[in-house]
């Protein structure tokens, strides 16, 4: 028997481990809605205990290892923010979700109620300011309030969409570092590290969560536009953002070094649900060389391999990001356009690792019956685990209401599988 560790390792170097290597909320594309964790941890520990919830803006239940082991996950995960890292001294604070679900928000997340009774985040912990987010009542996640100030063509400045991205401070280089050395020594589980900042583009930050007054472009339809009428501008953003990155990289890989086997590099979105979002030529000339240049950093510094996560139909792109060095894709939305499964493990698996794509997370999996769920997994994992190179992992986060039955008969295709191996 392999340690979950190894199995990661097998699974990334396209060899065949004992058995599936699972992730379950090691990452934030592969994320348990707060409500479906607390239901498990019920169902599965007889723990009544409230849910810790670290991004709020994702509302995915943290994972702890109790769970996790009973999940049969392999993957363990040091969460970033975003741009950032928590230091893992954190107070909480708790909250009752509009379903019943008892969780704890962090203390600096300042949280009020309108009077229509939806919820609101106001940025940097200070209740005096506009929010930056709403949860309508009755609702599940979090929206983006878009603060959008007028657009000055003349006077835009690539400085004002960075002002999120800094470079990290000494106390939590220091965190991570103490994080991944405890789960590398404590515990059998593969390691993941979110890297702050290098999702470039990436729209679920765009709007500035934790800034008082976002400046720049903070739209993200404008932002989208911004792809064909102001390139240069895009290319500006990025170019700062890339050297902050490159040097948050060189940080960490000093600091963490080989006890991690993988980074997420980036979450930026470039699919639809039918169809790619960008086009390959601007792929190309904004997105390429700057990837090319975080993922060699990544891979001349460390061992880790990297990961790019993207929603939607990707199909035309991941050649692209293959030759831009990424190692691993996720989620592998197969619900999406060209997304095939037959045909992406043909064409890119011998040089991507799929991460994802275990069942549908828009249907099956939360509509379906405990039969289809079990039917689509064993499916999958034919499809995907031919000649190693995947982890297994729903589409994406699974979300909110899903049945508990639904997720056990998941993991039960999991199992099933493994004997079959």
């Amino acid at each position: 028997m392999l340690t979950s560790r190894e199995r990661l390792e097998a699974t990334l170097d396209h060899r065949q481990p004992d058995r599936l290597c699972v992730d379950i909320g090691g990452a934030t594309g592969s994320g348990v809605a707060a409500s479906v964790v607390w239901a498990l941890r019920r169902r599965l520990l007889g723990s009544d205990e409230p849910v810790r919830v670290s991004s709020p803006y994702w509302m995915q239940g943290d994972i702890d290892e109790p769970l996790r082991h009973a999940l049969g996950g392999d993957v363990a995960n040091i969460r970033g923010t975003g741009y950032s890292f928590r230091t893992g001294d954190e107070r909480w604070t708790p909250h009752v979700l509009f379903d019943g679900t008892p969780v704890l928000f962090p203390a600096d997340i300042a949280v009020t109620t309108d009077e229509n009774g939806d919820w609101l985040i106001h940025p940097l912990g200070d209740r005096s300011l506009p929010p930056s987010h709403r949860m309508p009542k009755g609702g599940f996640y979090f929206d983006s309030i878009i603060r959008q100030g007028p657009i000055d063509e003349d006077a835009l400045d690539p400085a004002d969409n960075c002002e999120e991205f800094v470079l990290l401070k000494d106390e939590q280089v220091d965190h991570v570092a103490r994080a991944a050395m405890r789960l590398a020594a404590e515990t059998q589980y593969g390691i993941m590290i979110e890297l702050p900042g290098a999702s470039l583009g990436g729209i679920g930050g765009l709007p500035g969560r934790d800034l008082r007054e976002p400046k720049g472009i903070r739209s993200p339809e404008e932002w989208y536009i911004s792809y064909a009428i102001r390139k240069d501008y895009v290319k500006a953003v990025f170019a700062r953002q890339t050297e902050i990155a490159l040097e948050n990289i060189r940080r960490l890989a000093k600091a963490v070094g080989d006890a991690a086997q993988v980074a997420l590099v980036c979450g930026t979105d470039f699919g639809t649900q039918r169809g790619p979002l960008i086009s390959k030529d601007t792929y190309v000339e904004l997105f390429s060389p700057f990837y090319r240049r975080l993922n060699d950093a990544v891979h001349s510094l460390t061992p880790w391999k990297t990961y790019k996560h993207s929603c939607g139909d990707n199909y035309e792109l991941l050649g692209l990001m293959i030759d831009d060095g990424f190692d691993i894709f996720n989620p592998v939305q197969t619900s999406a356009g060209a997304m095939d499964p037959v045909r992406l493990k043909r064409e890119f698996g011998d040089d991507l690792v799929f991460w994802g794509g275990g069942v549908d997370t828009q249907r099956t999996l939360p509509f379906g019956t405990p039969e289809q769920v079990y039917r689509e997994a064993r499916q999958r994992i034919d499809i995907f685990n031919d000649r190693g190179g995947f982890v297994f992992s729903a589409v994406h986060t699974i979300q909110d209401g899903t049945p508990v039955d639904n997720v056990l008969a998941m993991l039960r295709a999991v199992r099933d599988s493994d004997r079959a191996l």
